[in-house]
């Protein structure tokens, strides 16, 4: 690495505070009682339970959900055996990754000790603190050792990643690759670089997966392994020594169809690629060098499809697509092991997804250039939030049919929707609406159908069943841009193109439905005309108002104030209703916060401030969380006499009498709306109980302004502006949107649709 990045990672892991890993509590410790059921006496009652039923642990405490990364140091990534204590930034790392990616508590554990007689003592003596075991950086053929005893002494899984990890990412690769080239595993000739722990894992997982032994050719730095070969030969590498004339790596070579390179940089000459079968899989992962660099297989044989274990290539092989999914997978159902059925399953899963198109964050990660499944793209990103949801599942799923679950899961769509909080931060509060717009579909238009995010937006629509989209937009560029996106949207059946521009017959008729509107507001008949022709957002609005639609999602682009004007110009208001309003939400570590009114009114009268907040509530009660309304200001209850807080303290008299039944109380400072113990210093007799979790602004300033501070503090996940009042069901997006932000409102608009 050069200076400049040694010192940015020295800096990185040195500051704020060393190291990347903390412990924080996940209960509250705010009182003496709290302090008595953490610790003293009420911890007595958990050791009871768990001294009754040793199973009780998974319950009562965080082994369920704890890993231990444990390593000696004798085999450290690129490093080699650098020792116990200085392999601890490795293992924080690699726990850091379980967390991230997973949601799986890990703690690292570098043990001083080589002899593997004493490793496995120790290592075995820690199974009572976890749930799993992986290890880590552990020379071969030591590794083989400790990982096969702790597996016969241990009831919970043990798992060797630089083993069985390489070698599921491997097979995955190996199974896309030779779809690719037409080729069947049964078949194939395959010859390794590399006779180590790593090397013989990915041997023996694609012989389980149906890889003939007699078609496997090992070699390292003596050459073939072959029968009666005594120098560097061990159990685990004697299975594969083979009944040959050949010694070295360009004799054996010859017809290969898939090569597989574990063992050093340069060592696959770009002269022996001739002697490959047509169609080869070159899978060149030393690192940080491989074996033959892929520009030189290109122009070799541009015929090969290529992986590397390199980040700056395509087709990564990266353990962490499947390490941190195989634990939640098991831990999740209690696994006693990870056995192969699991491996394999992880397998199938990890190929299966790379053939389906990407998401919209491995799109974001290429520039918004999303791979399709190809040469270039065999194997998933490591960044793919669907890992978990596919591989997690197909684990539990794998455990229980082959008896190693102690927990089996009952309701696999349950489990599944649990998953989707690591992948989704707006999944838990998006729920209830999701199932209900499930239950009846209901057609959509959206008005800015060329846009990416929309298209990935309505392929997951379509996937998830949620409406029957209708994209507006030119036809020729959705086709192509969706078919370079991969995307498997069918546009003569799922999904319906309309062009503004070209559609006569549907848009003549709303052109003359549009003069009317807006005729009498200074727009000319041709000025209109041109408008629902070029403005996508008025057309999409008037389709909506036609009934030839039943919800719209308009905007994402340019002027958000200028698309709401263009809408309530054509829906308008709900009978009843005074004014349109914007209800935002943000979904936090804590918890989701919604906020009222951030964009539309930005000085509202008590009365407009009680219709908001009466208008607000429903909505949250439609995401399934009881609302508990706090009325905000700079002064608190009754303390000041500006206009703001009496306009709060009055809204507060009309809330209570047109809804008895809601919690709110006001007007009140923001730290008291959010922490009880300070509201109560204030008002003891507040029918408001616990945390707000709906705030009501004495203005748009104040909402918008308190919105966006929050969003950005607490790293919090926006949804909406969720439009309130309008006479039918359409929403305007902010030009931020994610193509998940777009499902949320299209599931949120169909919920809405008589």
């Amino acid at each position: 690495m050069d200076e400049d990045f040694r010192k940015a990672a020295l800096d990185y892991h040195r500051y704020p505070r060393p190291g990347k890993l903390s412990v924080e509590p996940t209960k509250r410790m705010a009182t003496q009682r709290d302090l008595g059921l953490a610790y003293s006496p009420g911890v007595a009652a958990a050791c009871e339970e768990i001294a009754a039923d040793p199973d009780r642990a998974y319950d009562y405490t965080a082994r369920g959900n704890m890993v231990a990364v444990i390593t000696n140091g004798t085999a450290v990534l690129g490093l080699g055996a650098i020792g116990a204590l200085a392999s601890k930034p490795v293992m924080e790392g690699k726990a850091v990754l379980f967390k991230k990616f997973a949601g799986i508590d890990s703690i690292d554990i570098e043990i001083d000790q080589n002899d593997p007689e004493k490793l496995i003592e120790v290592i075995a003596a820690l199974e009572p603190t976890f749930g799993a075991i992986n290890l880590e950086d552990i020379k071969a053929p030591e590794c083989f050792i400790v990982e096969k005893a702790l597996r016969e002494r241990m009831r919970i899984p043990v798992f060797h990643d630089d083993q069985h990890g390489t070698a599921i990412i491997v097979a995955a690769a190996v199974r896309n690759g030779l779809l690719l080239q037409g080729k069947s595993l049964t078949e194939v000739k395959l010859v390794t670089s590399g006779g180590g722990a790593a090397a013989l894992a990915c041997l023996d997982l694609l012989c389980t997966m149906g890889l003939k032994r007699e078609n496997i050719i090992v070699t390292d730095i003596k050459g073939v392994v072959h029968e009666g070969r005594n120098e560097l030969m061990d159990p685990w590498k004697s299975v594969y020594a083979r009944q040959t004339s050949l010694r070295t790596l360009e004799e054996a070579i010859e017809g290969a169809d898939v090569f597989l390179g574990l063992s050093a940089p340069r060592v696959l000459k770009p002269e022996w690629l001739g002697k490959l079968a047509p169609k080869p899989l070159v899978l060149a992962l030393a690192n940080p060098e491989p074996e033959i660099l892929p520009e030189a297989v290109r122009a070799a044989r541009p015929d090969a499809i290529v992986a590397t274990g390199r980040s700056d290539y395509p087709n990564q092989v990266n353990n962490v697509l499947c390490f941190p999914f195989i634990f939640r997978g098991a831990l999740d159902v209690g696994a006693t092991a990870i056995n192969e059925a699991m491996k394999v399953a992880t397998v199938e899963a990890i190929a299966a997804l790379a053939r389906v198109e990407a998401s919209e964050v491995v799109a974001a990660a290429y520039g918004g250039q999303a791979p399709i499944f190809g040469p270039d793209y065999i194997i998933p990103k490591p960044f793919d939030p669907r890992l978990i949801l596919e591989i997690a599942p197909a684990v539990a799923r794998a455990a229980m049919e082959t008896g190693a679950a102690r927990r089996p899961i009952e309701d696999f769509a349950a489990y599944r929707q649990e998953l989707e909080r690591f992948v989704f931060r707006s999944g838990n509060l998006m729920r209830p609406v999701i199932e209900a717009a499930r239950k009846r579909p209901r057609r959509v238009v959206y008005s800015e159908g060329e846009d990416e995010r929309t298209l990935r937006a309505v392929q997951t629509v379509l996937d998830d069943g949620l409406a029957e989209p209708i994209l507006l937009g030119r036809r020729a560029v959705i086709e192509a841009r969706a078919r370079a996106m991969g995307l498997r949207m069918d546009f003569s059946e799922s999904v319906r193109i309309l062009d503004p521009q070209q559609d006569e017959a549907i848009f003549a008729p709303l052109k003359e439905v549009y003069r009317g509107k807006v005729g009498r507001r200074g727009t000319p008949p041709d000025a209109a005309d041109r408008r629902v022709g070029v403005r996508t957002t008025v057309a999409a609005a008037l389709l909506l108002e036609s009934g030839q639609a039943d919800a719209a999602i308009c905007g994402g682009t340019g002027d958000w104030m200028g698309h709401f004007y263009n809408v309530h110009d054509i829906i308008g208001r709900a009978e009843g209703v005074s004014r349109c309003y914007a209800l935002s939400s943000v979904i936090m570590q804590q918890g989701v916060l919604f906020v009222v009114d951030t964009h539309l009114v930005l000085d509202p009268t008590p009365e407009q401030i009680a219709e908001m907040t009466l208008l607000a509530a429903e909505q949250v009660r439609a995401f399934g969380v009881v609302p508990k309304v706090a009325l905000l200001s700079h002064s608190s209850f009754g303390a000041s006499g500006a206009g703001s807080a009496r306009r709060m303290r009055a809204a507060l008299e009309l809330i209570q009498r047109a809804a008895p039944e809601l919690e709110v109380d006001g007007e009140m400072h923001a730290d008291a709306a959010l922490i009880p113990a300070i509201r109560s210093r204030a008002v003891p007799d507040s029918p408001l109980e616990g945390a707000a979790n709906l705030l009501v602004m004495p203005g748009v300033d104040a909402a918008n302004i308190a919105f966006n501070l929050v969003k950005a503090a607490a790293d919090g996940l926006q949804v909406g502006p969720i439009l309130l009042g309008m006479k039918k069901p359409i929403h305007v997006l902010v030009p931020s949107v994610t193509a998940r932000g777009i499902v949320n409102l299209t599931a949120l608009a169909v919920a809405q649709a008589p």
